[in-house]
């Protein structure tokens, strides 16, 4: 994707399905395959498994809470929201799903999804059967660590804002944490589109939505980024990495 700024889709992404030996380029366990020293080709047993979905547009949903839950699902492209409601009505952002980052894995433990997922623009899914590759997993360690570590990954965001942070440092927060997670998958991490609402931000991150605007305006006005609507670039990252060290532990 040679660096280019989230969510720009180039046909070749969209279309990617490797080939014969390499997996597609946002495939969430291309890695953990590739440890066990196995390509594409020797893993045609998961690639059966493997069901190319979408697209999807925005405020489709791709899952209800309360459905049953027969599969995991890799987000190819696009960004993904899950969130719940409670018995008042009102919504309570989970978090926001990136290409390369899965999706469904807090069903493991029940029959049905525990959430709602919706996609925020136009999503690419690879849906997994999780019974089959569950077996899978017993014969590849590989495999079986990548979905521990999915897992782990998923819980440890689920409590990274749980801390008494202010604004700025839950702001600050996401915003490198967005910025580590789409550099991981080759887009830019300085450059970026927040295809989330700013208002799904600020329920994300427990804050009031005039309080995001102002955190914004604030970091613009410091020198620490560039904001234009929905377009973000970061400017001072040492200093946002700083701000936000104690919620991210680094």
């Amino acid at each position: 994707m040679s660096n280019v700024p989230f969510p720009r889709q180039s046909p070749q992404t969209l279309a990617d399905d490797g080939d014969s030996l390499r997996f597609c380029s946002t495939c969430a366990f291309s890695q953990a395959c590739m440890d066990e020293g196995m390509d594409k080709g020797a893993l045609m047993d998961l690639h059966v498994l493997v069901e190319h979905i979408g697209p999807f547009h925005a405020g489709d949903h791709l899952f209800r809470e309360g459905e049953p839950f027969e599969a995991i699902a890799a987000v190819r492209a696009g960004t993904v929201k899950t969130y719940v409601v409670d018995r008042d009505g009102h919504e309570h952002v989970l978090g926001f799903h990136l290409p390369g980052e899965v999706i469904g894995l807090n069903a493991i433990d029940g029959e049905t999804y525990p959430c709602n997922a919706v996609a925020l623009d136009t999503v690419m899914l690879c849906r997994f059967s999780f019974p089959k590759i569950a077996v899978l997993a017993t014969r590849l360690p590989g495999l079986q660590r990548q979905l521990f570590r999915l897992l782990s990954r998923d819980i440890g965001r689920a409590a990274l804002l749980a801390g008494d942070w202010s604004a700025d440092q839950r702001m600050a927060a996401f915003l490198v944490g967005l910025s580590r997670r789409l550099a991981a998958r080759g887009f830019s991490a300085t450059r970026f589109q927040l295809t989330m609402a700013r208002t799904d931000i600020a329920n994300y991150l427990r804050l009031a939505p005039e309080t995001v605007s102002r955190v914004l305006r604030r970091f613009q006005e410091e020198g620490r980024l560039v904001v234009d609507r929905r377009e973000l670039e970061l400017l001072d990252t040492a200093a946002l990495e700083a701000l936000a060290a104690p919620v991210l532990r680094a």
